[in-house]
């Protein structure tokens, strides 16, 4: 995530930037470019920074990104140590008279073929933060890309049928940028770079048709994470995806609330034999 600005360390050489604060706070309305499937500026939309939860912490997203590069690792990987290497534990030759340096069995792990030392083993590397740090974690993601100016909005991104030749078309129309090259300034597209599309629901159409472009990722916006959106350099919203960011859908309830303290049944295995016991008593 880059700053907007980057002040000079005091006393420091011209050029050195002073570190990025952990936390940033924002208060001023952000405005993102909004452009239709030309390419062509369709004028702005004013993000209010309250609605993503006005604050960016660094160290959160760190965690966060750790967190799920953590929970992908299969945690498969296995090695045999000397207790555990097929072959005899025999001498290989006398300790004294033979000139060579003594030696003992030929499963340890100085030899070829032998166990490994203290060897990676199984293990489950999954952990998970706080649900709430998680959700606070994917919006400073998002809000990190509107403040560094690589969000636009599409207007309207809906195709009749899964065509890659068309949304290829879409991502070259849309320009974010220019670059210097031997031949003089180059304009630089959606498609030169990394991009999360983000719909508001599954797109079949969206989605088929880009998922054989290098670099190029289709979510909806539900089921956007930290991780991938700060891998992809650039996020792409269509006008659905954010107002189901502005306005998230009201979580699901499993039926009313109990009227009584008694009625909740308390965790674990004593609380459900516990509420069997109660319902065949009632039933008697």
């Amino acid at each position: 995530m880059a700053e907007n600005t980057t002040p000079e360390v005091a006393g420091s050489g011209e050029g050195v930037a002073a570190p990025r604060p952990r936390l940033i706070e924002l208060t001023d309305k952000i405005a993102v470019p909004v452009v239709d499937k030309a390419g062509a500026s369709k004028g702005s939309v004013e993000i209010d920074p309250a609605a993503f939860g006005g604050k960016i912490s660094r160290q959160l997203m760190h965690d966060a990104v750790l967190m799920f590069l953590a929970n992908q690792r299969a945690g498969t990987h296995h090695t045999l140590r000397r207790g555990q290497v097929a072959g005899s534990t025999k001498k290989l030759f006398r300790q004294k008279g033979t000139g060579n340096a003594r030696a003992g069995t030929k499963r340890t792990n100085k030899r070829r073929g032998g166990g490994t030392a203290k060897g990676p083993k199984p293990r489950d590397y999954e952990y998970h933060l706080p649900k709430k740090a998680v959700k606070a974690a994917t919006r400073m993601a998002i809000l990190s890309k509107f403040l560094d100016n690589e969000a636009v909005i599409v207007d309207e991104l809906v195709l009749a049928a899964p065509k890659t030749k068309e949304i290829t078309g879409v991502l070259k129309a849309i320009k974010v940028g220019k670059k210097t090259t031997d031949a003089g300034e180059k304009d630089v597209t959606l498609l030169d770079t990394t991009v999360l599309i983000g719909t508001a629901g599954l797109d079949q159409n969206v989605y088929k048709s880009a998922r054989n472009i290098e670099g190029v990722k289709v979510l909806p916006a539900a089921e956007f994470n930290c991780y991938t959106v700060l891998k992809q350099k650039r996020l792409v919203l269509t006008r659905a995806a954010l107002d189901a960011l502005l306005n998230p859908p009201p979580k699901a309830t499993n039926g009313a609330a109990p009227a009584a303290a008694e009625g909740i049944v308390r965790r674990g295995r004593a609380g459900q034999f516990a509420a069997r016991k109660k319902k065949a008593a009632a039933k008697a």
